[in-house]
C-alpha cells in the first residue's frame, strides 16, 4: 500500500512518525513496517527509511522481506559488498524468493555485468506470477548493453500484460527508433491501436513516426486522433503545429500553439513557434512581440535570442540586432552561435575589431569551422595585422591540411612581407590543391598581384 498524508488509510505511517518524534517504542506488524519503508524509500527519504529498517528488524527478526528492504539500501548506497554477503544469507533461508533474485541482478547490474543480471532475473521469472516489473528489468538491461532487438522484445511482453503499461511503450519505440526502423514501428503501432485505439500516447507516437519520414498528412491524421483520444493532450497540439507549419498553414499552426499555451503554462517553444509562424506571416509585429515573450519566459533558451537577432538582421535593423545578441551574451558568454552572429553583426557595422574579437571568442570555445578561420583572418588583414593573420591561417591548417583558400591566403600576406620563398611556397601548394582560388591573391593582396614573381609564378603553374 502506498501512504499519502492525504489519505484516510495513512494511520501507521502517521503512528511511525509521532513515534519518532517521543521516543516511545510502538509496535507494528512486518506488513505496515513494509509499507512504510516502500512509503519512505519512494519518497527519497533514505534516513528515514534506514530507521524503519532498524526499528522493524528489531520487532521482527526473522523477516526476510525487511532484510531485502536493507539490502536495497546498500544497493543504493552503493555498499556492494554488504549487499552481496545479505543477499547470500537470504538466499540460504529462502531459495524461492523472486525479489532475492530481483536485487542480485540490481546488485550485478551496478558492477556493469548486465549479462549476468539477465540470467538471474530470467530465473526469477519462473518464481513469480508478477511477470511485467521482470520483463521491464530484462529490457533495461538488454539497454544497457545496447541490445535493442532484445531489449524491444521484452518491453513488447509487457504491453502484451498491460496494454496502459506507456512506460513500456516509450520503451518499445526509443529501440525502434535507434534501429531506424520507422516503418516497423509504425507497424507495431497501428497494431498496438487496433487493440487500444483511444490510447492518446500511441497516437502521439505515431504522428511522429509519421513526421519524421515527412508524411506530414498522415501525422496530422495521427495528432488529431491523439487530440480527441484526449483534448488536454498539451504535446499532441505542440506536435500538430509542427506538421501545420510544414504544411505551411501557419495560421491553423498559430491556434494549436495558442491552445497549449491556455492548457498548460506558457512553454517558450510555443511561443517561439507562434513568432516565427507571424513572421512567415508578414505580421512583423506580432512576430517580434511573441519574440520577445519567448526570450522573458525562458532567457536561457538561446533559439528565442537567435530568433529575435536574426529577425533584426533580416530587416537590416543591425544596431537592434547587435543590442539583443549582446543581451544574450551576458546571459550566456559560453554560446558558440551567439559569438558568430555577434561577429557576423559587427562586420555588417564595419567594427571590425569588435568582429574579430567575436570570430577568435568563437574558436576559444572550440568552433573550428573553416569560415571562422577565414572570417577572422580575413579581418585581421583588414585591420592590418599580417602577423597575427598568418598565425590564425598556420592554426587552421593543423585542422584544414591541403586547403587552396588557406595557402593563397598564407602566400598573400608573406610576400606583403616580402618574405618572397615562403609565399612562394604558399602559392605553388595553393595552385597544386585548386587553381580556381587563385583570384584571392587579386582580392585580399591587390600589390602582391601585380609583383613580377608572384605573376610568373601564376603564368608557370596554372
Amino acid at each position: 500500500m502506498e501512504f499519502s498524508h492525504n489519505d484516510n488509510n495513512n494511520l501507521p505511517l502517521l503512528k511511525f512518525e509521532s513515534m519518532l518524534k517521543t521516543n516511545n517504542i510502538l509496535f507494528f506488524d512486518s506488513d505496515e513496517f513494509e509499507n512504510i519503508i516502500h512509503h519512505y524509500l519512494n519518497q527519497g527519504k533514505i534516513a528515514l527509511a534506514k530507521k524503519a529498517i532498524k526499528l522493524g528488524l528489531d520487532q521482527h527478526t526473522t523477516s526476510i522481506s525487511l532484510r531485502l528492504f536493507k539490502v536495497e539500501v546498500y544497493v543504493f548506497e552503493d555498499k556492494l559488498i554488504e549487499a552481496d554477503t545479505l543477499l547470500n544469507e537470504l538466499y540460504n533461508l529462502d531459495p524461492m524468493n523472486e525479489e532475492i533474485y530481483i536485487q542480485k541482478a540490481n546488485i550485478l547490474s551496478k558492477k556493469d555485468d548486465h549479462q549476468q543480471a539477465i540470467e538471474v532475473l530470467k530465473k526469477a521469472l519462473r518464481l513469480t506470477d508478477d511477470i511485467i516489473d521482470l520483463y521491464s528489468l530484462i529490457g533495461m538491461e538488454y539497454l544497457f548493453l545496447d541490445q535493442f532487438e532484445d531489449a524491444k522484445v521484452y518491453f513488447m511482453k509487457c504491453l502484451e500484460e498491460d496494454l496502459e503499461d506507456y512506460s513500456s511503450l516509450y520503451n518499445v519505440i526509443y529501440c525502434y527508433e535507434y534501429l531506424n526502423q520507422n516503418e516497423e514501428a509504425i507497424t507495431y503501432l497501428n497494431m498496438f491501436l487496433d487493440k487500444n485505439p483511444y490510447c492518446e500516447i500511441a497516437w502521439h507516437q505515431l504522428g511522429k513516426q509519421y513526421y519524421g519520414l515527412k508524411k506530414y498528412i498522415k501525422a496530422l491524421t495521427a495528432f488529431d486522433f491523439a487530440i480527441i483520444s484526449d483534448d488536454t493532450f498539451v504535446g499532441a497540439y505542440l506536435e500538430k503545429g509542427k506538421v501545420l507549419e510544414k504544411l505551411k498553414r501557419f495560421e491553423d499552426a498559430i491556434e494549436n500553439y495558442s491552445i497549449s499555451l491556455k492548457l498548460d503554462e506558457p512553454t517558450s517553444f510555443a511561443l517561439l513557434r507562434i513568432g516565427n509562424c507571424y513572421e512567415k506571416l508578414k505580421n512583423d509585429d506580432l512576430a517580434v512581440q511573441y519574440y520577445y515573450k519567448t526570450v522573458h519566459e525562458d532567457p536561457l533558451l538561446d533559439k528565442g535570442w537567435i530568433a529575435i537577432t536574426k529577425y533584426y538582421n533580416r530587416k537590416k535593423n543591425y544596431q537592434k540586432a547587435l543590442y539583443y545578441i549582446n543581451k544574450a551574451i551576458n546571459i550566456d558568454p559560453e554560446n558558440v552561435i551567439y559569438w558568430k552572429l555577434y561577429s557576423q553583426i559587427n562586420q555588417r557595422l564595419n567594427f571590425y575589431e569588435e568582429a574579430e574579437r567575436g570570430f577568435k571568442k568563437t574558436l576559444e570555445l572550440g568552433n573550428h569551422e573553416l569560415n571562422t578561420w577565414l572570417s577572422r583572418g580575413d579581418l585581421l588583414i583588414k585591420l592590418g595585422e599580417p602577423e597575427a593573420a598568418i598565425f590564425n591561417f598556420e592554426q587552421a591548417m593543423d585542422f584544414y591540411p591541403e586547403n587552396a583558400e588557406l595557402e593563397y591566403r598564407l602566400a598573400g600576406l608573406y610576400f606583403t612581407l616580402n618574405e618572397n620563398d615562403k609565399g612562394s611556397f604558399h602559392l605553388k601548394n595553393g595552385i597544386r590543391y585548386n587553381e580556381e582560388y587563385a583570384f584571392i591573391i587579386d582580392e585580399l593582396f591587390p600589390e602582391v598581384s601585380n609583383k613580377i614573381l608572384v605573376k610568373t609564378l601564376l603564368k608557370t603553374n596554372l
